[in-house]
């Protein structure tokens, strides 16, 4: 049998790809991003929760505690992949979120449970949630996890905007009612 390929250049180590750090992030680096989504999972999940609680609008409740859940189901995901890279899930949301659930309480307590408020929280919280989530899709992270993480990013976007719509809705009646 002939052998019609002609080696040019003689086999070395040297042909072995060498993957750096900014081609692909070490694992610890992967659990950390990921550990970090989990909190805003779960702060996004209390956060919700608690609207929901404080609020009086029915439709308003049935939102909030859909996207409580949400965010719930999205953090179980993000911590079984954890698991798969030999790390260990956080098993607490940010204090960052809990002091923000904390001021939505407050804020809550002050005005009686008033929508707009409570709307405004919400957004305010979606969009540290939209800000955790595109810095993780900022990271090389594995195929894998960066088609879930893009998959979460774009559910936490259409929540947001949603959220801003029934704040814009909720601006609207107000102004109207007021006049």
């Amino acid at each position: 049998m002939i052998n019609d390929y002609e080696a040019t250049e003689p086999m070395t180590t040297d042909a072995i790809p060498i993957h750096t750090a900014d081609e692909k992030l070490v694992n610890d680096d992967v659990i950390s991003t990921l550990n970090n989504l989990i909190e805003t999972c779960r702060d996004g999940a209390e956060g919700f929760k608690d609207a929901a609680e404080s609020i009086k609008h029915s439709e308003l409740k049935t939102v909030f505690y859909e996207y409580s859940q949400q965010r719930a189901q999205f953090g179980a995901v993000l911590q079984e992949l954890v698991r798969e890279l030999g790390g260990d899930p956080t098993k607490s949301g940010s204090s960052a979120g809990a002091i923000h659930r904390g001021w939505m309480e407050l804020k809550a307590a002050i005005t009686g449970g008033d929508e707009q408020s409570i709307l405004n929280e919400c957004e305010r919280g979606e969009d540290s949630a939209k800000e955790a989530y595109m810095d993780a899709l900022n990271k090389n992270l594995p195929a894998n996890i960066a088609d879930v993480v893009r998959q979460q990013s774009q559910a936490v976007q259409a929540a947001h905007n949603r959220v801003r719509e029934l704040r814009n809705a909720e601006k609207s009646r107000t102004a109207s009612s007021a006049s």
